[in-house]
């Protein structure tokens, strides 16, 4: 794994249950603009849930990607999870300023 994923992960695992983040602020936490660069990072997430990659979505509050696909069962599983941990997601949407977390 590259030091690039390493930072992404460790990033991630600070998420607390019951919030969220965006592909944006972990790339800004890592001093760069790499927002694609990120996803691809957490697309190829083998360390779930130890990484809790379902808890990153798009800065407008978006689901964004889960596992690769952005729409499917993949993303129905990602909205569940975030559902299982008391996030509410309307029209496939988080409010930033209540789950949102600043990393």
């Amino acid at each position: 794994m590259n030091n690039f994923a390493e930072k992404v992960y460790a990033l991630c695992k600070k998420i607390p249950k019951g919030k969220v983040t965006t592909y944006r602020d972990i790339a800004m936490a890592l001093n760069c603009k790499a927002y694609q660069a990120v996803g691809q990072v957490l697309k190829c997430n083998s360390y779930a849930p130890i990484v809790p990659c379902h808890r990153v979505i798009k800065s407008d509050g978006s689901i964004g990607g889960f596992k690769g696909k952005v729409n499917g069962k993949e993303i129905e599983e990602k909205i569940r999870l975030l559902r299982e941990e008391g996030i509410e997601v309307k029209d496939n949407k988080v409010n930033l300023n209540k789950y949102g977390l600043r990393l």
